[in-house]
């Protein structure tokens, strides 16, 4: 080997710009566009090989291209020309082959699109069918809120009457009665104070919880005995009764408030729906009532007596204390006030839950409910929706 002989090019080992070319051109992948523009320069530019002798040789590494020919091509050309080569993916979903070459096969996996339930509407029948089953269920109504309706309807003229009942046995109504005008006199030496301070402890023995000592020990200004021992077992009755009636109207007020919470909470217009119909049955009971007292008092008295009262137990003459504190006129005025608080209460209440146009739009449902159309739409909406669950379902299998 001649000092004059070329010496073998050194490879290019410069490290280029960007850290992903690769060092040496021969590492390099060759391309189409690269391959051929390398070829070509080579053909038409000799090598420094060429222009020595035939026997010449050499024993270093020949490289595939000259320094001063470059790299066969920018980053960009390669990456244009890898991804001509590269074959396309096959599609996703099966509705996108549609849209690639005819001669190419589908693939086989496929899945329809998501969107693609959303055209499947149900048939007339079936939209028919889930509409006459949402009618149903909307008509059917929980049995608890009619309960305490009709609980409420039956316990508001019980509870009526029992107040009034409580109103008129004390001293206030007790007072009223011996001072107004025409209320007749006690023909045995009683005065108005005192009828007031007798007729006061056989009120006051109603509603409190002494024995029947409290009116056995009371004695006139001569020391004789106030009442007689049947004034006094009658009394005695008379208190059983009220104080029963007084405990069944405040378990009935508490059992009405706890309806009344409940049917706020569950039933809209519940409430009022309730105090209507219980207004209604206590109208047509204290108006009968009334009716039947107004026919024959006497008749009606009796007959009242004896549902809580035995034969001859109540009964007395008219010198006794209990028919010279609280004569027959006593008892018709009794009778009148109390049906007419009853009636006054229960009229006010008629006319605050009467249902008016504004009251039932309170608790009716909005006029877009009530359209045939609105609930078409939603029928039909409620069906593509089950529809794509269904079929969502289906595809996940």
């Amino acid at each position: 080997m001649s000092d004059k002989s070329p010496k073998p090019q050194e490879p290019d080992t410069d490290v280029p710009e960007d850290p992903n070319e690769p060092a040496f051109d021969w590492m390099k992948p060759k391309t189409s566009a690269g391959a051929s523009a390398a070829t070509s320069e080579t053909t038409a530019a000799p090598t420094p090989n060429d222009a020595q002798p035939a026997h010449a040789t050499t024993t270093g590494p020949t490289p595939t291209a000259s320094a001063s020919t470059g790299q066969p091509g920018s980053r960009a050309d390669r990456k244009a020309a890898e991804a001509a080569d590269a074959e396309p993916e096959p599609p996703l979903f099966a509705d996108t082959l549609a849209g690639t070459s005819a001669d190419k096969e589908p693939s086989h996996y496929s899945e329809p699109l998501p969107t693609s339930a959303l055209h499947v509407r149900p048939s007339e029948d079936e939209v028919a069918r889930r509409n006459a089953e949402r009618e149903q269920a909307a008509k059917v109504k929980p049995v608890g809120p009619r309960i305490f309706q009709v609980l409420l309807a039956v316990f508001y003229p019980v509870i009526l009457l029992v107040l009034a009942v409580r109103a008129v046995t004390s001293p206030l109504f007790l007072w009223v009665e011996y001072n107004r005008p025409g209320f007749p006199g006690d023909g045995y030496g009683f005065s108005t104070d005192d009828r007031m301070t007798y007729g006061s402890y056989a009120v006051d023995y109603l509603s409190n919880w002494a024995g029947p000592r409290y009116l056995g020990g009371l004695v006139n200004q001569d020391g004789t005995k106030l009442f007689k021992d049947s004034e006094v077992a009658h009394m005695a009755d008379v208190k059983v009764v009220i104080l029963t009636s007084f405990a069944a109207g405040l378990l009935l007020l508490i059992l009405s408030i706890i309806g009344i919470l409940y049917l706020r909470k569950r039933s809209n217009g519940g409430i009022r729906r309730g105090l209507f119909a219980g207004s209604i049955v206590t109208l047509v009971i204290i108006i009968g009532l009334a009716v039947l007292a107004a026919l024959s008092w006497q008749q009606f008295f009796t007959e009242f007596h004896r549902i809580f009262f035995a034969n001859g137990t109540w009964t007395f003459s008219l010198d006794d204390t209990l028919i010279r504190l609280f004569p027959g006129q006593f008892w018709v005025d009794a009778g009148i006030v109390i049906g007419a608080l009853v009636f006054l209460v229960a009229t006010l209440t008629f006319i605050l839950t009467w249902p008016t146009k504004r009251r039932r739009a309170g608790t009716a449902p909005s006029p877009a409910d009530d359209n045939p159309e609105t609930i078409t739409e939603a029928a039909d909406d409620d069906s593509e929706a089950v529809d794509v669950r269904e079929n969502a379902n289906g595809s996940a299998r």
